[in-house]
C-alpha cells in the first residue's frame, strides 16, 4: 500500500507502450521518480523524453527482462540512483497462441522467458531490497504489482503457452502477497488481470528473437494471432483506464485488479467445474458460433 505517491521511485518494465507507458504518466503526475525498462529502444527513448521534459527524474534502460545478469544490472543501477523503489510493476508481456503441442523449444523459452522469469526477476531483485529499506525506515511504503491476465484464471483453447506463463504470474503473485504479510505490514502486491485491452500486446511479433522471426508460423499460430489481434482490438477499456485502476488499488492495498470484471463469470464457472470435478464448461458457450467457427478452421488448417 502506498497512500503519498511524491517523491517516491517507481520501477516499471513494458514502460515504452500500453499499461506500463500509461501507469508512468499517473507516477509522473503524481510527483515520482521513474525507472523505465523496455526492450524497445524507438519506445523508451520517447517516453524518457516525454518525462524529462515535464522535470520528472527519470532513469531509462533498454533491458530484456528475462535475461537475469540484465535485470542484476538493472537493480544495482536503481539501488545506486535511488535505493529502494517503493513501487514495482513487473508488466512487460508477450501474446503467443497456437495449439499447445506446435510451440517449439524456442517459443516456450521467449514466451515464459519475458512473461514469467521477467516477473521472477523483479521479484527476487527487487523485494529483498524494499524489505530492508522499510525494516530501516517505519515509514516507507512499498507495493509491487504483477501483470497476468484473465487468462491467468481461465484456460482459453488455441493458447496455451500464453495460458500457461499467465497462471503462473497469478500463483506467484497470490503467494508473494501471502510472503509478505508474514515478514511486513509495509509493504504488499497486486495482481493485475486485464480482459481485452487495446495495447502492444496483439503485436508482440516485433519483439521475437531474431532466431525466432524466421521460424514460420503454424496454422494455429495464424488463427491465434489473428482473433487475438480482433478481440484486442475491439476492446473499450482503454490502457489508461486500467493504469488508473493499478494506482487505486496500490492506495486501496487491493490486491486482484480487473479491468473488466463483467468476465468474472467465466472465473466463476471455471472454480465450479474444479470443485465439482466436472469436465472443462466450453468456453464458447456463450458463443456457439465463435467455437463453431475456431473448430471448423483448425480442422481445415
Amino acid at each position: 500500500m502506498i497512500k503519498n505517491f511524491k517523491g517516491k521511485t517507481a520501477v516499471l518494465t513494458g514502460a515504452g507502450s500500453g499499461f506500463g507507458l500509461e501507469c508512468a504518466r499517473i507516477g509522473a503526475k503524481l510527483g515520482m521518480n521513474l525507472v523505465l525498462v523496455d526492450v524497445q529502444q524507438e519506445a523508451l527513448d520517447k517516453a524518457a523524453a516525454e518525462f524529462e521534459g515535464q522535470g520528472v527524474r527519470v532513469l531509462a534502460r533498454r533491458v530484456d527482462v528475462s535475461d537475469a545478469a540484465q535485470m542484476q544490472a538493472l537493480a544495482d543501477e536503481v539501488r545506486q540512483q535511488f535505493g529502494a523503489p517503493h513501487f514495482v510493476f513487473n508488466n512487460a508481456g508477450v501474446g503467443a497462441g497456437g495449439l499447445v503441442w506446435e510451440n517449439t523449444l524456442e517459443d516456450w523459452q521467449w514466451v515464459l522467458g519475458v512473461n514469467l522469469w521477467g516477473v521472477i526477476h523483479g521479484v527476487r531483485l527487487f523485494t529483498p531490497m524494499m524489505l530492508e529499506a522499510a525494516k530501516a525506515d517505519p515509514s516507507f511504503e512499498g507495493h509491487i504489482v504483477n501483470t497476468a491476465s484473465m487468462a491467468g484464471l481461465l484456460a482459453p483453447p488455441n493458447m496455451g503457452i500464453y495460458n500457461v506463463s499467465k497462471h503462473a504470474v497469478v500463483s506467484l503473485t497470490e503467494t508473494l502477497y501471502q510472503d509478505l504479510a508474514l515478514v511486513s505490514d509495509q509493504i504488499s502486491a497486486s495482481v493485475l488481470c486485464p480482459f481485452f485491452v487495446p495495447t502492444g500486446i496483439s503485436h508482440s511479433e516485433r519483439n521475437r528473437p531474431s532466431h525466432l522471426a524466421a521460424q514460420p508460423l503454424t496454422a494455429s499460430q495464424k488463427i491465434g494471432q489473428a482473433m487475438s489481434e480482433k478481440a484486442v482490438g475491439s476492446g473499450k477499456v482503454t490502457a489508461t483506464d486500467v493504469a488508473q485502476k493499478v494506482f487505486d488499488a496500490i492506495a486501496a492495498n487491493q490486491f486482484y485488479i480487473y479491468s473488466h470484471p463483467q468476465a468474472l463469470g467465466s472465473v466463476q464457472t471455471r472454480m465450479e467445474d474444479v470443485v465439482q470435478g466436472r469436465n472443462p464448461t466450453d468456453p464458447f458457450a456463450h458463443k456457439p458460433e465463435l467455437g463453431a467457427s475456431l473448430k471448423a478452421s483448425l480442422r481445415a488448417a
